[in-house]
């Protein structure tokens, strides 16, 4: 059972994705002007700076290989999916979440299904580095102090819906963090990516533990731009490892990573030291996969989540929110609400001890999971938390 709080400071770094509609003539982006300030594509800039400028100081599976299919992104309004006009609301989307590491063998079986199929694009991160990372993320946690959390958005217009129900859950989820962990000092990050040829490539703001200041640079976020399917996450990788984390042992650094594309094929190098780059930070990446997803995008996704310690996370069609979202190639999972999932992340974090979510917050299950595992008819026992 949840409780409520009043306003606590939390920290979080946020990056964005999205698809491109226009011209960028800078490495990273062209700066961008005042939160609010007006875009050559009609939106509204969601971010005052570039990662082309230095970053600001802030105050205080299974063995068979699954279907590949690649859909472009299509645009979604940001009100979210209610009467026209009505803004989003917060609670309302849904999630599940699988963590590669518990379930290693069947991980290495999937990335090399795909493999198989010789998918465009695949990173090229090898099992040694994999099976480092999972003997490493399996030992035994303690409990941490601080909390360094980085939102990583995709930002083009398939994604309106998403950022609508993120920006309207913020605050709850901050208050909830402050009740269950007061001890803790939070801070936030945001960090905002589209792709190359979009008004900007990636924007950001660094860390702050005021959070009404940074619900308010997030109420700035709008989707915008898209037409084809990839984007560059890669770029926003790159510039969420100028942010200022924590180099104290006792934080918890996590990046929230919401987007339903991938990386370029030919972005695949860049896209893996990305990862690698927050790997070595410390951060643990926590993708949440939105709608539209293709295979691409889960297997990078959960190979970003199995190499830095985090978990994979996948919005579900319980909401009824957004376009159709894909089902992942896992075989049993829990469905709650998405702030539920993202503060028990955050739970498991702070105090070192991983957990299912309680029984009154499951929405539903995908397979038949028991005691936290599920016993699949070839025999095979994963778990699912």
């Amino acid at each position: 059972m949840r409780q409520w709080l009043g306003a606590g400071t939390v920290g979080i770094a946020l990056l964005v994705s999205g698809c491109s509609s226009s011209a960028d003539d800078s490495e990273y982006g062209a700066p961008a002007g005042p939160a609010g300030a007006a875009r050559d594509d009609g939106s509204k800039s969601s971010a005052p700076s570039s990662d082309s400028s230095p970053v600001p100081s802030s105050p205080g599976a299974s063995s068979e290989a699954p279907s590949v299919s690649a859909t472009p992104e299509t645009s979604s309004p940001a009100t979210g999916n209610g009467p026209p006009g009505q803004p989003a609301a917060a609670g309302v989307l849904t999630a599940g979440a699988w963590d590669d590491n518990r379930n290693f063998a069947r991980f290495l079986g999937y990335r090399s299904g795909l493999a198989a199929l010789d998918l465009p694009g695949l990173l090229p991160i090898t099992e040694d580095e994999l099976d480092v990372a999972h003997q490493l993320w399996l030992a035994p946690k303690t409990a941490k102090q601080a909390l360094d959390i980085s939102l990583i958005i995709d930002t083009t217009g398939s994604m309106g819906d998403e950022i609508a129900y993120l920006q309207a859950e913020f605050l709850t989820v901050s208050k909830t963090i402050a009740m269950n962990h007061p001890e803790a000092e939070q801070r936030w990050s945001l960090v905002l990516y589209k792709d190359l040829e979009d008004s900007y490539v990636t924007q950001l703001f660094d860390f702050t533990a005021n959070t009404k200041d940074f619900s308010a640079r997030l109420a700035a976020v709008s989707a915008g731009g898209g037409g084809d399917l990839p984007e560059s996450p890669d770029r926003g990788f790159a510039v969420a490892q100028q942010l200022a984390w924590s180099s104290e042992s006792s934080a918890a650094k996590l990046a929230f990573w919401l987007a339903d594309a991938p990386h370029h094929d030919d972005q695949a190098e860049a896209m893996a030291g990305g990862i690698r780059g927050m790997s070595k930070l410390g951060v643990h990446v926590y993708p949440v996969a939105s709608s539209g997803t293709s295979e691409l995008t889960e297997v990078s996704m959960r190979t970003a989540a199995a190499l830095t310690g985090g978990r994979y996370l996948f919005l579900t069609n319980d909401s009824g929110v957004g376009n159709d979202h894909k089902e992942p190639t896992i075989p049993c999972y829990f469905v709650t609400k998405l702030d539920i999932a993202i503060e028990r992340m955050v739970d498991i974090e702070l105090s070192g001890v991983y957990r299912e979510p309680d029984a009154s917050e499951v929405l539903r299950t995908g397979g038949d999971p028991k005691d936290g595992a599920c016993q699949l008819d070839s025999g095979e026992s994963v778990l699912v938390f």
